[in-house]
């Protein structure tokens, strides 16, 4: 992960945009994602599904610009029950406020204006109506009722003030303050998307507009009781328990977050920087030799401290390195990525260079630090954050740093990936597929940043298992960008997203460990104390209950398979079985109901927490059977977690 100094582009967020507090979001339930889609609206817990977009359509239908993760620089900001989202689409600019209204209603005002002036076939406001729920569906637009199961391609154009959508157990009513034109669209890969005209296709500079709606959801909500059957005879593998990075990048504020984080939640496993061109910043000098005479540069020694302080609680200890020197990179120009991120490229005529260069810091902060890494990367070589690697050049580099630290007697091995994203998978393939890279391979490792669907999970689970070794989540988060925003840190809908993506990747990819992005004041799971240029006392967040509550996990428990009867229900178990030791994570992803869990042993010492917008792991009450079952009451949209023993 790489982004600009906290203080950087951050200063209008530091004045009235954070008098909003965590109690102001208590009630939030609109799902509007920092770049301004909503994805549904919150009935008693339970979301009525779609997803909302502002969308710029080229002549012809020959392409399409859309709001989505990472696809434009946004703002969002929250003040009480309103959600603010300011951005553009191919130089049109818009202004989206959506506030909760009541139950199941939301107010929608939007503004746009054109900064360019060409032709387009349109700029449109975009209703995504998920196929599960509204394949057999209608739209009704003024007098106009349009099916969508017969749909081909697109619809007829219907006007009104008026859209009701009926689906499978879900209905959403949209009251235009005027008239609008609208159609469906059947896209590609199945989806339908009711268009809203916006502006026409002759843009001029200058050009505005505004929309504003009123949007009522409702629906079945399921209260039916949750059914989990573990299944304690069939253990998978070990799991250390939550783990967090520790890259230092604010003086200010990173040492009282990451003493809270250690004062306060076991934290298992360990990720820190090698700053790589602070430590031999040129070709022919001896680093180890400089560091011992006293010129270890206060950086270099800052991450070397923290590597030793995070050791001697018992954590592995992965080391990465970011930036390379200057003598290392290849000639020519660098590439670059979005943002302005350099995507660097190593001379590979210097490989004996880089690999004595990299091991002598290893060396150095074992002989004087005590601290013997777990595994080595580059953070995110497939992707250049910072340096960048083929797939071809990841495999080389294994074999040959992993060749040189054992020539030098470290123990440290390589990890596998440390990928950008769990979509990436491609980068790994030569390596799996080269059989003297694997003796240098401590762990395969992904970063979670965009999440990924379960058949991509389970091929990273499999290339663990090929290798066997561990799997570790080297970053854990949801959104690489959300650092530019940071009162999306707040939202409930960002911490049920993360420990939803967290319990799946448990109970898929039985990870050794997750590690959390970041344990200090980037991306911070705390708030208060001038974090992000927060005030009042520091304090835990949402995602810091969630993140408390799977440290609660045994230590070195085995994944346990389990079976659960909901879908929109995320499971993981684990259990030690020689201590007896047993936890089990539920989140929660509709209305309140219960939960009851079999196929555990009789247990004693039963305790169970729950954590969403309104509580941060309190505890609630079971009830254990004769038989060995708990049964837990679930709170809506929220994280449960039971353990005994």
């Amino acid at each position: 992960m790489y982004h600009m100094n906290n203080k950087q582009g951050l200063r209008w967020l530091c004045s009235a945009a954070f008098l909003c507090i965590l109690a102001t979001v208590a009630s939030a339930q609109t799902e509007v994602m920092a770049w301004g889609n909503m994805t549904g609206i919150r009935v008693d817990g339970q979301l009525i599904e779609f997803e909302s977009s502002f969308r710029v359509v080229e002549s012809g239908w020959t392409d399409a610009d859309f709001t989505g993760r990472e696809r434009q620089q946004t703002q969002y900001s929250r003040n009480g029950q309103a959600q603010t989202v300011k951005s553009s689409v191919k130089r049109v600019l818009f202004e989206q406020t959506v506030e909760d209204k009541g139950k199941g209603v939301a107010a929608v005002s939007l503004t746009y204006n054109s900064d360019t002036a060409r032709r387009v076939e349109g700029v449109y406001y975009g209703f995504e109506l998920p196929a599960q729920r509204y394949a057999s569906g209608t739209v009704k637009v003024g007098s106009t009722s349009l099916p969508i199961a017969s749909l081909s391609g697109v619809s007829r154009t219907a006007s009104g003030r008026q859209v009701i959508i009926e689906g499978a157990g879900r209905n959403i009513r949209i009251d235009f303050a005027s008239g609008v034109k609208t159609f469906l669209r059947k896209e590609q890969g199945g989806g339908v998307i009711l268009y809203v005209e916006l502006l026409g296709s002759n843009l001029r500079k200058g050009q505005k507009g505004k929309l504003n709606f009123t949007i009522t959801a409702s629906g079945e909500i399921d209260r039916a009781p949750v059914e989990i059957a573990v299944d304690r005879n069939a253990p998978g593998r070990l799991f250390a328990g939550l783990g967090g990075n520790f890259r230092l990048q604010n003086p200010a504020n990173d040492p009282q977050v990451i003493d809270y984080c250690l004062n306060n939640m076991r934290v298992a496993f360990a990720r820190v920087e090698m700053p790589w061109g602070t430590w031999q910043p040129t070709e022919n000098s001896n680093p180890i030799a400089d560091a011992r005479a006293g010129k270890l540069n206060d950086r270099v020694r800052s991450a070397m401290e923290m590597a030793q302080r995070l050791a001697a609680q018992g954590m592995p200890v992965i080391v990465s390195a970011w930036f390379p020197p200057n003598w290392a990179l290849a000639p020519g120009p660098r590439a670059f990525r979005g943002g302005g991120i350099a995507a660097l490229r190593l001379d590979q005529a210097k490989n004996e260079q880089v690999y004595k260069s990299l091991a002598d810091y290893l060396v150095y902060i074992k002989e004087t630090y005590g601290v013997e890494a777990y595994a080595f990367s580059f953070n995110e070589s497939d992707l250049g954050i910072n340096v960048l690697h083929t797939p071809e050049e990841h495999a080389v580099f294994i074999k040959g740093l992993g060749a040189h630290m054992a020539s030098r007697g470290l123990a440290t091995k390589v990890l596998l990936g440390d990928n950008s994203d769990a979509t990436t998978f491609d980068f790994i393939i030569p390596s799996l597929n080269d059989p003297e890279t694997h003796k240098y391979i401590a762990a395969v490792s992904f970063h979670s940043w965009r999440g990924c669907d379960d058949e991509t999970l389970h091929r990273w689970a499999g290339s663990a298992r090929q290798l066997n070794v561990p799997l570790i989540v080297g970053e854990g988060s949801t959104d690489a960008a959300a650092w530019r925003y940071p009162q999306i840190f707040l939202e409930p809908t960002f911490a049920l997203y993360e420990i939803n993506l967290y319990v799946r990747i448990a109970a898929i990819c039985q990870p050794l460990s997750i590690l959390q992005w970041q344990l200090t004041s980037d991306y911070s799971i705390l708030w208060g104390a001038g974090i992000y240029g927060s005030d009042g006392a520091l304090r835990p967040t949402q995602r810091f209950w969630n993140l408390k509550q799977l440290a609660a996990t045994p230590e070195n428990a085995f994944a346990l398979p389990f079976t659960c009867n909901k879908e929109d229900v995320n499971c993981a178990a684990f259990g030690n079985l020689s201590r007896g030791e047993y936890a089990v994570h539920i989140v929660n992803n509709g209305a309140a109901r219960t939960a009851t869990i079999k196929g555990l042993p009789k247990l004693t010492d039963i305790k169970a927490y729950a954590t969403n917008q309104d509580i941060g792991m309190q505890a609630t009450r079971t009830t254990a059977a004769a038989d060995g079952s708990i049964t837990v009451e679930l709170p809506p949209a929220g994280f449960v977690t039971i353990t005994g023993h």
